[in-house]
């Protein structure tokens, strides 16, 4: 099956747990992979003045994946949704973090193109609101039913 994987957000900022960048990374080399940034510009996304916080302005993915894309809000950019056309794959796998917010909204972003969002539940970590991301995982089997696990994807029992 031609895949690739959607990395959300996992940078510095976010601190992101040692097992979720080293579960990542044991997909990269298996199919393309595109992980999005989260950067703050008022001027695109009234984060401060909305809700009264930011992400900083510059910032890099941990993941050293194919391709990295800067994002300001909670969606993919279309740049990043076009390069995952432009792969045609049959599914796109979805990981990374806040899986209630930014990886949902990866979700139906994704599922608007037809690009049948899988969604890698143990390589997700919810909000403040949600740290395991229970909400987000039951929302994604909700909105979009597919879901899968890395021994799934990699086709083990591990």
């Amino acid at each position: 099956m031609r895949q690739a994987l959607l990395i959300v957000d996992v940078q510095p900022s976010f601190s992101p747990p040692t097992w979720l960048l080293r579960d990542i990374d044991r997909l990269l080399g298996h199919m393309p992979t595109v992980a999005t940034v989260e950067c703050h510009d008022e001027a695109i996304t009234p984060f401060q003045a909305q809700l009264g916080w930011r992400p900083p302005e510059r910032e890099r993915s941990l993941i050293a994946a194919d391709r990295q894309f800067v994002k300001h809000g909670y969606r993919p950019t279309d740049e990043v949704l076009n390069h995952l056309i432009r792969l045609v794959p049959e599914r796109v796998l979805v990981c990374g973090i806040q899986t209630e917010t930014c990886v949902l909204a990866a979700g139906f972003a994704l599922f608007d193109l037809g690009l049948r969002p899988t969604l890698v539940t143990d390589l997700t970590v919810g909000s403040s609101l949600d740290p395991p991301g229970e909400l987000g995982i039951r929302l994604w089997r909700h909105h979009f039913r597919h879901i899968t696990t890395l021994a799934e994807v990699l086709g083990t029992s591990a």
